[in-house]
């Protein structure tokens, strides 16, 4: 996950007001009980200690979404009277929560709306395709292309003149494979996409699939649907969840390789808050890997105003000379980090068992492929 976006959450200091609700429900009642939400969320900031203004700022924003037709959730940033940032979600949150703490709590954004693949659907038949942009928040048209139309179809007999005109048919289907990978190579470099779905006769799926830049064909996942079927939103869900997790796969495949020491002795990885602490203050996380449920994500660290001033212990800060400190979980602390130095991060929760070793990695749930060693 890119945690550029996160900028404007690292520019003030806290504390921040963190909350995450879910939009996924929509009922004749769903505007009242989205009332009822904002408001017991705003007074629970309060019973944390939040100021008044920041309160009332976070409900104006929840009342904001009671008629909101949003698939999933939303989260909110706020201090000092003000929403900072309210990123949509991917997924809906396991319940309504809100957090009030010197840093604002954005590792559940690691699940929620970190990794959301977009997709492109192409459903094609031998005259063209039908391109259409599917992510967590819906779907929209995204163009289509339309090869030569005469002759597709092939004939049974056997006479010369008929054994040319399926020729011709050969090549008007090989022509119109490449124009529509030409073009939905277009599409996905204008989109930025990162799954290609396929659908339509196993044919002339294989032809499109072939004539697609070497580049692109990792992304691609061949639908077995015939021609002119729409792909079912559990289908396109199953697909991104599939490229999900074996993107974390991958990624924990590194850091468990990385975390052996090599010719030099050194490890390309470190685990455990005591290392990852150090490896952040000295600029050296190339990736932050989280398990949101393992115990390290929510072990206290003591931080400063700067991103790099982070310490397990309080005197530890002291000794760095900063003269501010206060108290602030792990894993959000490292990712104020990571922001600062354009560092990605990324959930491996959903990749599969099969992979871990028998002892959860990283320990402790939290961990990071290091620059340099």
């Amino acid at each position: 996950m890119d945690l550029a976006f996160l900028h404007p959450l690292y520019e003030h200091p806290g504390p921040w007001a963190s909350v995450y609700v879910d939009t996924s429900r929509h009922t004749e009642d769903t505007p009242h009980e989205r009332h009822l939400t904002a408001v017991a969320l705003s007074e629970e900031l309060s019973r944390q200690g939040a100021d008044e203004e920041t309160c009332r700022a976070v409900l104006e924003a929840l009342e904001e979404l009671r008629h909101s037709s949003e698939p999933h959730g939303r989260a909110l940033f706020a201090r000092a009277g003000a929403v900072v940032l309210d990123p949509p979600l991917a997924r809906a949150p396991d319940g309504d929560s809100a957090h009030w703490a010197p840093l604002p709590h954005t590792a559940p954004l690691l699940e929620l709306a970190g990794e959301d693949p977009v997709c492109i659907v192409a459903y094609i038949d031998r005259k063209g395709a039908d391109f259409e942009l599917r992510s967590a928040l819906g779907r929209r048209d995204a163009g289509a292309v339309a090869g030569r139309q005469y002759p597709v179809h092939r004939t049974s007999s056997a006479d010369w003149s008929e054994r040319h005109f399926q020729l011709r048919v050969e090549n008007t289907w090989e022509h119109n494979a490449a124009e529509i990978a030409d073009a939905l190579a277009v599409c996905q470099e204008e989109t930025r996409a990162d799954l290609l779905i396929l659908v339509g006769e196993q044919r002339e799926r294989r032809a499109v699939h072939e004539r697609l830049p070497k580049r692109l064909h990792d992304l691609v996942v061949e639908a077995p649907h015939g021609t002119g079927s729409r792909l079912l939103d559990e289908d396109v869900e199953r697909a991104r969840a599939e490229h999900v997790r074996q993107r974390a796969e991958r990624e924990l495949e590194r850091f468990l390789a990385a975390r052996e020491p090599g010719d030099d002795g050194r490890a390309g990885a470190v685990e455990g808050v005591p290392s990852l602490v150090e490896a952040a203050r000295e600029h050296r996380i190339d990736e932050l890997l989280i398990r949101p449920d393992g115990p390290d994500a929510h072990r206290e660290v003591w931080i400063g105003e700067d991103p790099d001033q982070l310490a397990v212990r309080r005197t530890d800060l002291k000794i760095l000379g900063e003269q501010h400190s206060w108290p602030a979980r792990a894993d959000d602390a490292l990712i104020r980090s990571a922001v600062a130095t354009g560092a990605p991060a990324i959930s491996v929760t959903s990749a599969a068992p099969e992979t871990r070793t028998e002892q959860e990695a990283p320990v402790g749930g939290l961990g990071a492929l290091l620059r340099w060693t």
